[in-house]
């Protein structure tokens, strides 16, 4: 059942996130992860303000996307975010379709 890596981003220094977001899809490709959405227009219809940056990415199982959070070359690249942003980011199984 495939899994996606749910994440809101606001960010403080864009020259320094630069550095996380040259490295980071690399380890979303070791693991079968597929950018579906990344930036672009978005709109908080409830709940908290719209962050600056919504992301969606999607793997073939919760499995993989939890070994790419872990994974050394994700925790290398998330180490260039850290005070330079604030994320939240969830990963959540998908379902069967009705």
């Amino acid at each position: 059942m495939k899994a996606y890596w749910i994440a809101h981003v606001d960010v403080t220094d864009p020259d320094q996130y630069s550095q996380y977001t040259q490295r980071a899809p690399a380890a979303f490709a070791l693991y079968g992860g597929r950018m579906l959405a990344r930036g672009g227009r978005s709109e908080a219809m409830e709940g908290r303000a719209t962050p600056q940056r919504s992301v969606v990415i999607e793997f073939d199982s919760y499995e993989q996307a939890l070994a790419c959070y872990h994974s050394a070359e994700y925790q290398e690249a998330k180490k260039h975010r850290a005070g330079v942003a604030r994320a939240e980011v969830i990963i959540v199984e998908g379902m069967t379709p009705l």
